[in-house]
């Protein structure tokens, strides 16, 4: 992506401002919503940030805590280039293309790709995979996730190359050690995310942020877990860790009710803003994003075979996969925007 003179004058503003932040988080936070909704002229941007200004009015809001946290432990410049890559390439710049590209071509458009990567086979498809999310970048998607389990190092090639997008790495802890984390810190692009359960013991944020390096926990569940997820027992123990963001993920079989009830309780209690840790149930709030940025929601999820799915798995409409056809190619086919149809 060019440096505009625009992008040039919001990276040096977030940069002067995260330095302040150091001193005084709580009014180094509020000064940058409010640049930012300032600058913002696309309506996703405004609804977001109008949104984060409402909430930091409230002076007891988890949130700020949050911030206090990050801005004390990770690297300024690796917040910066994140956080430029995320809302300024993502949200502004990717959402402008995105909706011109889906006129232009016809067809829905994901603001982020969630990709499960092929790990045993990853030297083979490499190529595969670049050329993916090459391809989204020229449609605008400058947010990815990318899904390694145990063997996160995969994927940080794929991070180096593609240093204007976000990468969200989901990964399993025994699988970022210490050889993958010294590889890791000399990426600015990337959120480390961990998978959590109750046997956690918290030894792996530790040394991510002993590194300065952004992290966050991904939680699986199914019905078993509606319970703990609803009474807020879960999220009382993943904020232990301090991540940035509590990513939910429903598994194969959860029912739709289940996924419906999490989503709804992740939604109030970001509302309310009773941890200090923002709430993502990935497909309820994707899907959410997709809409306000281009109306039409457009869930892409490619597994571990290249296969085109959604959360509930392989797309049954057609054959498309990221190994045989180009990107575009296939959001033009599987989804191609719907003609309106008037009455007279």
């Amino acid at each position: 992506m060019e440096n505009s003179i625009s992008k040039i004058l919001v990276e040096s503003v977030v940069k002067k401002t995260l330095k302040a932040m150091k001193e005084n988080p709580d009014r180094g936070i509020r000064n940058l919503v409010d640049m930012a909704l300032q600058f913002s002229d696309g309506r996703f941007q405004k609804d977001f940030f109008a949104a984060a200004q409402t909430m930091l009015q409230n002076e007891n809001s988890a949130y700020y805590r949050l911030v206090r946290d990050v801005v004390t432990y990770a690297d300024a410049d690796r917040l910066c280039t994140f956080g430029m890559n995320l809302g300024y390439n993502g949200c502004t710049v990717g959402a402008q293309r995105i909706r011109e590209n889906e006129k232009k071509l016809g067809c829905n458009i994901p603001w982020t790709v969630p990709i499960r990567i092929n790990t045993d086979d990853f030297a083979n498809k490499e190529t595969k995979y670049q050329a993916a999310i090459s391809a989204g970048e020229r449609l605008g998607i400058y947010s990815c996730l990318l899904f390694c389990g145990s063997q996160p190092q995969c994927a940080l090639p794929l991070v180096k190359v593609h240093p204007d997008s976000a990468f969200f790495l989901f990964c399993e802890p025994e699988g970022v050690t210490s050889e993958f984390l010294d590889e890791a810190a000399e990426t600015y692009n990337l959120m480390i995310v961990i998978r959590y359960d109750d046997d956690y013991d918290g030894e792996l944020c530790s040394r991510l942020r002993d590194l300065g390096l952004l992290y966050s926990v991904w939680i699986p569940f199914g019905q078993k877990d509606s319970e703990s997820i609803v009474s807020g027992d879960l999220f009382y123990s993943a904020q232990q860790l301090s991540p940035v963001f509590t990513v939910l993920l429903p598994e194969h079989d959860c029912p739709d009710d289940i996924r419906q009830l999490v989503y709804q309780t992740v939604r109030q209690a970001r509302n309310e803003q009773r941890y200090h840790t923002v709430l993502w149930d990935l497909p309820g709030d994707n899907n959410a994003v997709d809409h306000i940025i281009s109306d039409d929601i457009c869930c892409v999820l490619f597994d571990a075979d290249g296969t085109l799915c959604n959360w509930s798995g392989p797309i049954k409409n057609g054959d498309y996969n990221l190994f045989r056809d180009d990107l575009k190619n296939i959001l033009v086919s599987a989804y191609p925007k719907k003609i309106p149809t008037y009455t007279i």
